[in-house]
């Protein structure tokens, strides 16, 4: 199935983080998240098993989520992804060959950024969706301002630092969605914690959307 990061983020438009999670809580959160209508998913691959988790992830909701890893730097991570089912790269810095590798198997790739040089190295290379980190560091009028200069179909997702407080904020000043991780996720955090904290995401978002019954259907 192919998907388009900006229809995934529609409904609530943030990428969870499952940063440390173990390849045997996957499958109750991840049907968690999609039920509350989180459809982007990654897992960092400085996670435990993290290859394991990622093919675990994709065959529990891979039909309804765009699902991959986070942390990705090198093209054998990228091919390692694709084998175990995933479809969304995201990195921590702007790689060219990674964007390319993850292009070339028909992947989404989302490599970070920090500079209009950098963001513009990854849209010649073919990004069209740019991960903002540490997206608190910058700020928002940074972000604003990037956008600016920025041809109109990239997507820009905020990453670092995004919480309850700040989200609408970014939201409002133009990212497409935002990344995040231990306001989700941290290991510990059970199947219901999740939903809480999704939960109070969406309250700062005007509530989230229900979809129950899609991951009993993956």
């Amino acid at each position: 199935m192919n998907y388009c990061i900006k229809e995934q983020l529609r409904t609530l438009p943030i990428i969870s983080i499952l940063r440390g999670i173990q390849p045997s809580e996957v499958e109750a959160i991840s049907k968690t998240l999609v039920i509350l209508g989180n459809y982007c998913i990654e897992i960092p691959l400085n996670s435990p098993e993290p290859y394991k988790s990622i093919e675990k992830l994709t065959r529990t909701v891979g039909k309804h989520a765009l699902c991959g890893a986070g942390t990705v730097t090198t093209t054998d991570q990228v091919q390692r992804v694709f084998d175990a089912g995933g479809k969304l790269i995201v990195s921590p810095n702007c790689n060219k060959e990674v964007i390319g590798k993850s292009i070339e198997l028909g992947m989404i790739s989302v490599p970070g950024v920090a500079t209009p040089s950098e963001a513009f190295a990854a849209i010649d290379a073919g990004a069209t969706s740019l991960k903002l980190f540490p997206a608190s560091n910058y700020g928002v009028d940074f972000m604003r301002a990037l956008l600016t200069v920025l041809p109109k179909n990239i997507n820009i997702i905020a990453t670092g630092g995004i919480n309850a407080s700040n989200l609408a904020a970014w939201l409002s000043a133009g990212a497409t969605g935002a990344g995040i991780g231990s306001e989700i996720y941290k290991p510990g955090f059970d199947a219901s914690r999740v939903a809480e904290n999704i939960k109070t995401l969406c309250t700062t978002l005007n509530g989230c959307n229900d979809d129950s019954g899609k991951p009993g259907q993956a």
